[in-house]
């Protein structure tokens, strides 16, 4: 039996050891921060396996009120997530001590990337709406100075607008718990909903208008438009471990916000078949088409990636939009795979920009002769976002295809227009992620056909390894993805 302040222990390590990189004078050393870093974040990993045997697990930090505790729960979902980002934080850190040795202020950025990993498993194992929104709030001011960190004009105006865009959206779902308050018998996550329906009979209208401004507000987070616009100007302005994480982490928490607040505030009963799952579906389907677009048409290499997540982010919403268990189970399978397809995108396009000073897509001819490691393994990433099999990414979006398919409560249109969509997406990621890898490596003779001649220049080992651990996961978890299917089938099920 787990002792319930256990829960403690995955929050607080990562803090009090960011402060120590802050404060702690011999840790001004790079390599005692370095192992002080791999240490903490492996540990972190570890520290939530027994919580992942254990059952639920609850833990109250504190009370505003005698109805408004602060609390942490443990949950299927919130253990599925917590699991996600400590892993993938934990390649992304070890990653960046290469690529971060020749940077200034890495004890800031070391700080606050160990803090941000713990608000991040606080913010996992929040057992109400309230407690949820203040480590939310408490994530973005963490990760503002990642975006900032090498201090220039750009990385500064890219802080303050993702600053502004995250404020803009936390204060929707704050007004959002305000005007709900009268109408839910607890701010605590359940199945099926806090709503408490005698007290919502006749206020019905208002309160699905409340919700949907609630999920647009969470979605700011995760590109959703219209509050998309903080991504492609963020991501190409911060460290490419930053962008990573940024990506495929911290997007997540706007996604879980709108799991939460869909099936275990207002609930899946009340949603299904209103103008919110239309509507809500609508902009998802939209900005998964925007996106892919945008990404096509996009020439900077990082920001082009940038695009292609506020495309991929809308996949997985669009699985919650169908509030089916098909449609979830494929919008959590997308969660695992972006996760670590967009991080060895952003990872590998970061080596490249390391080791040749290249940021746009048509400068890298070649690249595949010069660094074959790197690039094979940005190809493969490249085939499973196009959801070619047998990478997790085909069985992703086919789940996502199928829950739309059967779901209902929605215009028959949409059991068409969804599909219909994911492919396209599927076509323009194809087109503007492929030929890069077919350009990097298909060069051709020159104009007097003569063969092209490149200097190899290949990223280091620490950059290699998080790229190809990421990579072969991909591909495996495509192949054997029969763990993830039972459980995220049996939490969908649950969530209904």
């Amino acid at each position: 039996m787990i002792p319930s302040w256990y829960l403690l222990v995955p929050v607080l390590l990562p803090l009090l050891c960011g402060l120590m990189v802050s404060f702690v004078k011999p840790l001004d050393h790079t390599k005692r921060r370095n192992i002080l870093t791999l240490i903490v974040m492996g540990g972190n990993l570890l520290s939530l396996l027994p919580i992942f045997w254990a059952g639920e697990m609850q833990l109250t930090l504190f009370t505003l009120s005698d109805s408004l505790p602060i609390f942490l729960h443990t949950d299927t979902l919130g253990k599925v997530f917590a699991g996600v980002m400590s892993f993938v934080w934990l390649v992304a850190g070890s990653y960046s001590f290469e690529y971060m040795a020749h940077e200034e202020n890495q004890k800031r950025y070391y700080s606050f990337y160990l803090c941000t990993l713990g608000v991040l498993m606080a913010l996992c194992f929040s057992g109400s709406i309230v407690t949820f929104y203040m480590f939310y709030e408490f994530m973005t001011l963490l990760t503002v100075p990642l975006v900032m960190h090498t201090g220039k004009k750009d990385a500064v105006a890219a802080g303050i607008k993702y600053l502004l865009y995250s404020v803009a959206g936390a204060s929707l779902v704050l007004l959002g718990i305000f005007l709900l308050a009268p109408y839910v018998n607890s701010f605590s996550f359940a199945p099926g909903g806090a709503l408490d329906m005698a007290k919502a009979a006749g206020h019905e209208g208002f309160i699905l208008t409340v919700s949907f401004l609630m999920m647009l507000g969470f979605g700011a987070k995760c590109g959703l438009y219209p509050l998309h616009g903080w991504l492609p100007t963020a991501h190409p302005a911060a460290p490419s471990p930053a962008s990573a994480v940024l990506s495929g982490i911290i997007t997540k928490a706007g996604v879980l916000g709108i799991a939460r607040l869909v099936f275990q505030f207002v609930g899946v009963s009340f949603l299904r078949g209103t103008w919110v799952q239309t509507a809500f579906m609508s902009v998802a389907l939209f900005t998964v088409f925007m996106g892919s677009l945008l990404a096509f048409k996009e020439n900077g290499f990082k920001k082009r990636l940038a695009y292609s997540s506020v495309s991929n982010l809308s996949y997985v919403l669009l699985g919650v939009a169908t509030l089916h268990p098909v449609g979830l189970c494929g919008a959590l399978l997308h969660v695992i795979a972006h996760a670590l397809i967009k991080n060895t995108l952003f990872m590998s396009a970061g080596a490249i920009i390391h080791k040749t000073g290249k940021t746009k897509v048509d400068e890298l001819k070649g690249i595949g002769r010069q660094m074959p490691c790197t690039m094979w393994c940005f190809t493969l990433a490249g085939v499973g976002l196009v959801g070619i099999p047998p990478c997790l990414g085909f069985l992703s979006k086919w789940y996502l295809a199928q829950g739309a398919l059967e779901m209902t409560g929605t215009s028959a249109l949409f059991h068409w227009l969804a599909p219909a969509v994911l492919l396209i997406s599927a076509l323009l990621t194809a087109g503007y992620l492929l030929p890069v890898s077919i350009r990097g490596f298909f060069v051709g003779p020159d104009e007097n056909g003569n063969r092209m001649e490149y200097e190899t220049c290949e990223a280091g080992w620490k950059m290699l390894v998080p790229l190809f651990l990421l990579t072969a996961l991909s591909v495996l978890l495509g192949i054997f993805p029969q763990p993830l299917l039972q459980l995220f089938s049996s939490l969908a099920s649950g969530l209904m």
